[in-house]
């Protein structure tokens, strides 16, 4: 029946069946999970992701491999992370990948823009949108209850601490409060990025659009689409469906109707000015990550401090921790010596010069076809080894450069230890 329906909206628009699913239109079938197939580990869980074109920005991916949505799992069901489909325990909760997939795409992020995440649970969407928005950013979230809030801090702490993208990508940092979306005071400062995880009816709407800044975007499961809207000026929108979904409905305050709200708010996280030794080890770690390295001579990364940098302009690693299993190729002296065969003789105009350009192109075929064997005699002699070994040779993980650089400063041991937020590794 659904399949019917989709051949028909096809026909009528002109396109095919294929770019329907593969674009998730508006009218596609309703996802919550399981549209792509589980992946072994974070990274292959983003190639399926990538494959479905659930992820198309390469800022978008490098975020969704910078930080292993495993870890955001309870220890007892890491197993089920990989696979595409929600997870809840108790309050905690997580969506499916592909569902913020598609929130990462809508937010249409930027370094140095303010971020609400309304109903933001364990924090992992908060995390991956920290390493877009740079230190300049400003990372909010609001969750009704207290123990996923600290369940959330957990997990912020235990990525700053253990995780090495922490080290490769500057990071907005979210702060979390306890409380109702639907309490926040209506003269609170507005944003220019808003997410809400919970399912929104039409009463609500006008409330959702209303902590927006002009030019901003909120992205909601709005009557069961999920949907991106535009404040385009003052009273002006723009609506977008994406796709079908189906979230958890908001939980209404007590005592709370369309009509009469109560009077207890829930306070946005403060805005705080940074302290000045703060921006300092900002700008000390800013400078150490992207000044020229010595071994190769090539900049790492922008020279100058703006004002609004986060993952976009980390000038490390295109995909932070990715070190997939590689083969080392060996290099071996072999060559081939094919200068006795060759007269040398001064250089000849064109029309002279065919048969020494045929000799020249021959000699050349013969040292492509030498080259070519010796690699595969590098690769049999490897393959031997494997079988001989029963495992890859792998290389050495790269070392951390920032972290490297900091230990060598002439500071004292605290200093040291303060510009590497006391990360023990």
């Amino acid at each position: 029946m659904q399949e019917t329906l989709l051949n028909s909206i096809a026909d009528n628009l002109n396109i095919s069946l294929l770019q329907i699913k593969a674009q998730k239109l508006p009218f596609s079938p309703a996802k919550m999970g399981g549209a792509v197939s589980a992946g072994e580990d974070n990274d292959e869980l983003i190639d399926n992701l990538k494959e479905a074109h659930y992820i198309r920005s390469d800022l978008v991916e490098r975020a969704f491999r910078a930080i292993d949505r495993a870890d955001y799992y309870l220890e007892e069901y890491r197993d089920s992370a990989y696979k595409d489909l929600a997870w809840r325990h108790g309050n905690i909760h997580l969506s499916a990948p592909c569902i913020y997939s598609e929130v990462m795409e809508a937010l249409d992020l930027h370094p140095g823009l303010s971020f609400l995440n309304l109903g933001s649970g364990t924090g992992y969407l908060s995390t991956m949108v920290g390493l877009i928005l740079g230190p300049f950013g400003v990372n909010h979230g609001v969750e009704l209850y207290a123990d996923v809030i600290e369940y959330a801090y957990q997990k912020l702490d235990y990525f700053i601490k253990t995780s090495e993208s922490f080290d490769k990508f500057e990071f907005c940092e979210p702060s979390f409060v306890a409380g109702n979306c639907l309490e926040i005071p209506s003269e609170c400062r507005q944003y220019d990025r808003v997410y809400c995880g919970a399912g929104v009816q039409r009463d609500h709407e006008e409330y959702m659009m209303n902590l927006l800044k002009v030019g901003g975007i909120l992205v909601l499961p709005l009557e069961e689409k999920l949907t991106k809207i535009t404040r385009t000026g003052q009273s002006s929108w723009e609506t977008k469906k994406i796709i079908a979904v189906s979230f958890a409905p908001l939980v209404l305050p007590k005592d709370y109707t369309s009509n009469i709200k109560t009077s207890k708010t829930a306070p946005l996280p403060t805005f705080e000015v940074r302290t000045l030794q703060e921006l300092a080890r900002i700008a000390i770690r800013h400078t150490l990550r992207v000044t020229t390295d010595n071994r190769g001579g090539q900049p790492r990364g922008r020279g100058s401090f703006g004002g609004g940098r986060g993952l976009g302009v980390s000038g490390l690693h295109k995909y932070g921790p990715r070190f997939k299993r590689r083969r080392i190729h060996r290099r071996h002296g072999n060559s081939v010596v094919l200068s006795s065969a060759l007269p040398t003789s001064a250089p000849l105009d064109n029309n002279n010069n065919r048969g020494g350009q045929k000799v020249e192109e021959q000699g050349r075929a013969t040292r492509g076809a030498g080259e070519e064997a010796a690699a595969e005699e590098e690769e049999e002699e490897e393959e031997e080894a494997e079988r001989e070994t029963g495992e890859l040779l792998r290389a050495e993980p790269p070392i951390n450069i920032l972290r490297e650089r900091i230990l060598c400063l002439p500071l004292p041991e605290p200093l040291k230890m303060y510009l590497l937020y006391y990360r023990e590794k």
